[in-house]
């Protein structure tokens, strides 16, 4: 089996590249961490993958707003490498400040296609950082490419800036085209309406996570990065002792890893 190959940028205050880089490795792709800087003076690496990631951290310290100067960065230098790469049969992940950086380039939700800003990713609702673990419902019949097979998740959040926002146009057309890949849910099931802790930003829609029409193009405000793993999970503990008075084989990989084999699998 071929193992497709994996751009992961990183740069100044990206902080979440090794664990994607040890994700994608580990799910069956081949990884590489590329500086932003190493990307803009040789753009045409690009031709040599087939999945670019932007990893969750706090590109440029987020001094003037998540995401904001890493595609400002893009724009000015990348704008049109990236589009081009997302017009091949390629996948682009962006998780949490990666996710915040494809809104701020127009990558998402890129509903008229000209790749404008629609949509935006605003303080937290409760104005303080969140960094908890959340439930996600999967939208049935969404077309992510990044969900096939998967209902919902159990992962974490860390961000300060998660609140999702759109004008009602927008929000119609993602609705409209089950464009909201994931929405933040209740434990026992149903959408978080809002509620926090549940809504841990106060996302309009208990949006999450988008994609584009195709499904190839996917962004989520949580990390599923760090939630690869069964020990990694905050109810670990109380879920090993259900696996053994059941008489059950302890799991080692947990549903974040989900997200990135089907990456892999996707060129496979």
């Amino acid at each position: 089996m071929v193992r497709p190959k994996a751009l992961a940028l990183t740069g100044y205050g990206i902080n979440c590249d090794e664990e994607t880089r040890y994700a994608f490795n580990y799910a069956g792709a081949e990884c590489s961490i590329v500086h932003v800087n190493d990307l803009i003076a040789s753009p045409s690496m690009l031709k040599n993958f087939q999945i670019f990631v932007f990893p969750g951290g706090f590109s440029y310290g987020d001094d003037t707003g998540s995401g904001k100067a890493l595609a400002n960065r893009i724009k000015n230098n990348l704008f049109d490498e990236i589009k081009e790469f997302t017009e091949r049969d390629t996948l682009m992940l962006g998780i949490c400040n990666g996710f915040q950086v494809m809104v701020n380039l127009g990558v998402l939700p890129n509903i008229s296609g000209d790749w404008q800003p629609g949509a935006a990713l605003l303080n937290n609702s409760t104005f303080r950082y969140q960094c908890r673990w959340v439930e996600l419902a999967v939208e049935k019949g969404s077309p992510s490419v990044f969900l096939k097979g998967i209902d919902s998740l159990h992962i974490p959040v860390a961000h300060g800036e998660g609140n999702f926002y759109a004008p009602p146009n927008v929000i119609s057309a993602i609705e409209e085209n089950k464009l909201a890949a994931m929405r933040y849910s209740l434990p026992g099931g149903g959408l978080a309406r809002g509620e926090f802790p549940a809504n841990p930003n106060g996302s309009i829609n208990d949006i999450a996570s988008l994609c584009d029409k195709t499904g190839r193009i996917f962004g989520m405000m949580p990390h599923p990065e760090r939630g690869m793993f069964f020990n990694q999970r905050d109810d670990w503990s109380l879920l090993r002792e259900d696996c053994r008075r059941r008489g059950e084989e302890i799991p080692v990989e947990s549903c974040g890893m989900m997200i990135f084999r089907n990456a892999a699998a996707f060129f496979n």
